[in-house]
Parts: C-alpha cells; structure tokens; sequence
C-alpha cells in the first residue's frame, strides 16, 4: 500500500458539506460562548443576543410587538431570543460551507455578525460605550479563528491540481487531515461548552450585590396604611381571579431581555426639568425616610386584549409622586406650571411619559418601593417604580426608574409614542368573564358566571350580562375596595341545554357604558365586551 492510499482522502460532497455546516455551528458556538464569558466582565446586557434582541424589539413596528404580546404573552422575549439563535445557527452552518473552499470569506462572516452585535450593543439606550461591544467582537474573533482552523483540516493533506495549496480560495486537495480535525473539534465543543457555562455562572452571579440589597431592606410600616378592605370585595366563586394578584401571578409586559438587578444602595433617583425650582438627587433610604403610603391599585397593560390576562391588582407602598414634586417647585398646568409631561427613564433606556396634571390631580400616584408586602420583585421594577393609577402602564409604570424629567409633550416623544402610541392614555372601562371560560360544558341549572370588572380612577357603578341575543341583565357586584381597583361580579345563570353566548359590559361611576365598538389595543387600548361561548350539556 503506497503512502497515498494510507492517507484519508477528502469526503464526497454531502459528507464534506455536512462537516463544513458542523464547523461553522461548532464556530457559532463558540463565539456565543466566549461572547457570554466576556459579557460577565462588561454586564450582562452587552452580550450579543441581548443586544441584537434589544435593537429588533427597538425597530419591530408596534403592530408586530402588539401581536407577538398576544400570542406569546411572557415568552414573547424566550421566543425572540430562540428565533435569534436559529438565525444565528443557519448562517453559522452556511458560513462552514462556504470555509470548504473559501476560508477566509467564512472566516471574514463570522466576524460581521461580531460588528453588527457590537453596533447593537453599543446602539443602545443604556448602553455605557464601546465597553458594550467588546463581547460581540471577542466572540466574532475567536468564532472566526476557529472556522479558519476547521476549514482547513477539511481541505489540507494534498496540492490541487494545479499545485496550489489546498483550500485557500480554490478547490480542496484530495486528502484531509482527519485526525487533526476530530480533534480540533472536539477541543472548541469542549471549550465552548466551558466557557459557555463559566459564562452564564458569572452572569447569574453578577446581581449578587443587588440580590443583598433587596435581602436586607425592612420597609417601615406607611404613615396612610391602606384602609381595611371591606368585607365581600373577594368572591367564593371557583374560577374568579383573586382580588389580590399574587406577585408570581402578576402580569408582566416590558422590553428588557435581561431583567435589571439594581443594587438598592447604589441606586440614585435624579429629578430635574422645566419648572423644577429645586432638583434633587435621591438615594433608595433617601425615599424610605419620607412619609409613605399604602394603596390598593390594580394596573393594566395597553396591550391587553378585550378579556385579555395583562391586568393585575396588588397593595403598594410608596411614596406620593406629587408630594416630591411640590417639594421640589413643580406646578401642573392648570396652576400656570410650565411641564405638562413628566418624562421617567429607567435604568435600561426605557422612557414613559406621563400628564404632570394627573401626577397632581390629588390621585395616589406613587414611587413604589414595596409590592404586595414586600420589597419589588426585580421583575417589577425593583427597587423602585411609577404606579399612577387610571392611566395605561405604558404611560406611567415605569420600572428600575432612575430618572425624572419634566418637559412638554411638544418638545419631547417618549419611546412607545415614537412608535404610534398615543401621547396620553386614560384606562378604558373594560369588564372581563373569568368562568366559564370559554368552550366549557357546564351541566344545566344555575351556573355561577363570574369575573372583574375596573375603570381605574373612575371606578365600577354596574355589570350587567346577556345570554344570547336576550336583555342584559344586572349582576352582583362585590364589595368595592376603592375605585382605583377592579371589582368582582357574579350572575347566577339558569342555564338551558344548547350552545349559548354569554357576554357582559361595565358601566363606570362617571355613567359611560363599556363600548360595543370593538378597536385594537393600538394607539390607547382596546375596545368591546368580552363573550364566551358554551355548550350547556
């Protein structure tokens, strides 16, 4: 046997192309990894996917988030990111391919993913400058070194035909270094494998200090306590939602991919802006030092459909909005103040605009510090957030908030109304039927029909339900806690056998009918009565 015949020769084509695809995934692993390594060292937002996530969620029209929040509610962002990894993985597996005879162009595209990652990074509202992209760019390095190497196993081992050295922009050679790839290979998939994983530990690990933070707070006990509920405001009904949202239950609709964990004792609170006689920045003991108060206020989400599930009622404790602002020489409008927007930012770039007027209009609006008797879950804004209750989250709920400006709606567009949304958005009465639920197959007889109902700020006068196409008939109201949280309803129902259609409608104190008109959630809500549809056996 000659020397020739001993030496593995290139494999036929699928093979050979399968083997360049696996390289180019085994590259795009790897500066994943080494991207997720680095980003420990910068913050976990500079990674890559975070911030490729982040820049698409920025440029998606509202009509597409709106409809990806309706489908996908909480995993509309785990479904971004995978949609991203799968993108990522076909071009990194293309990228192989084209290695096999062109090594440096595959080489050369996976570092552009590295400078399209590194501009999204260092894109970004919160970004903190050219730091942010030094992930993106460490992992499209080495990504790109690697894909050369494992290239060039797969086409080495023989000259061309014309001579030439194999795989350097001209058909492979006939032999291939087996060995050397097998091992290269399984070198990167363990390395990645390792980095990948030290990576994410160091990223877990990297809110530590905020995790303390949050451990150690005591909140004191408010100086206006909430009043105690009235008795009846929960109904002993199977199915309804409870009066109090618990916190794991609570709705939560924002854009950040990567929950901030803000360190309480490092947090600053800066308020300035037109007609702000007297700026102050304030620490997080800062606020626990002022008088708090405890409310009871449900919120509600812009993007919650008619019946829809992003609406939530929880007992906060804060600090009055309008307390702090008079303190500091703000006048709302009506008494000849110059800002008619108050302009809240958090600490990933998100910005809310809120009407000064109904911040002062002597509603509870508050810089929340405690959620349900406890300090904010880190998912709701910890450790500090807006709740100003009557008005969409989008125009008021700003969470992990670290600065207020007060402006003009002329002079300034906030992030969502950038994108189509209305400048101000008052809650819509709105009235939802939580069971039956829909499709169900209850058993003829009295068939207890039950929801909530709220017209935040206005508060719930009436509910009323129709069977069919029959008269609308009035249900019960639970008791009312105030008229800035929802209110429970139930109907007895004799149900008869046959398919029905059962559908309700609110009226608020101030004597308006929820609407038969039914709209889309884009520009101020949505709006229409919910209906389910039953099959009484």
């Amino acid at each position: 046997m000659t020397d020739d015949e001993k030496k593995p020769r290139n494999p036929r084509t699928p093979v050979r192309t399968a083997l360049g695809a696996l390289s180019g995934a085994l590259a795009g692993c790897t500066a994943l990894a080494v991207a997720e390594l680095v980003s420990a060292w910068v913050r976990p937002q500079a990674g890559p996917v975070v911030a490729v996530g982040s820049a698409a969620i920025d440029r998606t029209p509202a009509a597409v988030k709106d409809w990806a929040i309706r489908n996908f509610g909480a995993d509309d962002k785990l479904v971004l990111q995978l949609g991203i990894l799968a993108v990522l993985a076909l071009c990194a597996m293309a990228l192989g391919v084209v290695a096999l005879r062109y090594r440096r162009c595959g080489a050369g595209g996976v570092l552009l993913f590295g400078v399209v990652g590194a501009v999204a990074a260092v894109g970004r509202p919160d970004s903190e400058g050219l730091t942010d992209a030094l992930p993106s760019v460490a992992g499209a390095v080495v990504g790109a070194a690697l894909l050369h190497l494992l290239a060039g196993r797969l086409a080495s081992g023989g000259p061309t035909p014309d001579g030439t050295a194999a795989g350097d922009g001209v058909s492979p050679g006939p032999y291939w270094d087996r060995r050397g790839f097998v091992i290269a290979a399984s070198a990167a998939a363990v390395a990645s494998a390792g980095a990948g994983a030290l990576g994410r530990a160091l990223n877990g690990s990297s809110g530590r200090d905020a995790l303390a933070s949050r451990k150690d707070i005591v909140l004191p006990s408010p100086a206006s306590p909430a009043s105690p509920r009235p008795r009846g405001t929960q109904l002993r009904i199977p199915g309804v939602s409870p009066f109090i949202t618990p916190n794991k239950d609570f709705y939560r609709v924002d854009t950040a991919l990567v929950v901030p964990k803000v360190d309480a004792t490092t947090w600053r609170l800066r308020l300035h802006g037109e007609g702000v006689a007297r700026p102050v920045t304030l620490t997080f003991d800062d606020l626990l030092r002022r008088e708090l108060i405890e409310r009871d206020i449900t919120l509600t989400c812009v993007s919650n459909e008619v019946g829809g599930p992003y609406a939530g009622n929880a007992r906060w404790i804060g600090v009055r909005l309008a307390d702090l602002l008079a303190e500091c020489g703000v006048l709302p409008p009506s008494k000849g103040g110059p800002a008619d927007q108050l302009v809240a930012r958090s600490v990933d770039g998100m910005t809310l605009g809120t009407p000064v007027e109904d911040v002062m209009d002597g509603r509870d609006a508050l810089l929340a510090v405690g959620m349900n008797g406890e300090p904010l879950p880190f998912t709701h804004g910890f450790p500090v957030r807006m709740v100003v209750p009557g008005l969409y989250g989008y125009v008021s709920a700003c969470k992990w908030i670290e600065d207020i400006e007060l402006t003009t709606f002329d002079a300034y567009d906030t992030y969502w109304v950038k994108r189509k949304w209305a400048r101000e958005a008052p809650v819509k009465t709105q009235s939802r039927i939580d069971t039956p639920k829909p499709f169900a197959r209850p058993e003829a007889g009295t068939v207890m029909v039950a929801g909530v109902a709220w017209a935040q700020h206005r508060g719930i006068d009436k509910v009323e339900i129709r069977v069919d196409d029959g008269p609308w008939q009035e249900a019960r109201l639970a008791a009312e806690d105030s008229r800035d949280t929802w209110r429970q309803w139930s109907f007895p129902w004799q149900a008869t056998k046959g398919g029905h259609t059962l559908t309700v409608r609110a009226t608020d104190r101030t004597g308006a009918v929820q609407t038969d008109r039914r709209t889309r959630t884009i520009p101020d809500g949505a709006s229409g009565r919910h209906s389910v549809v039953v099959t009484v056996e």
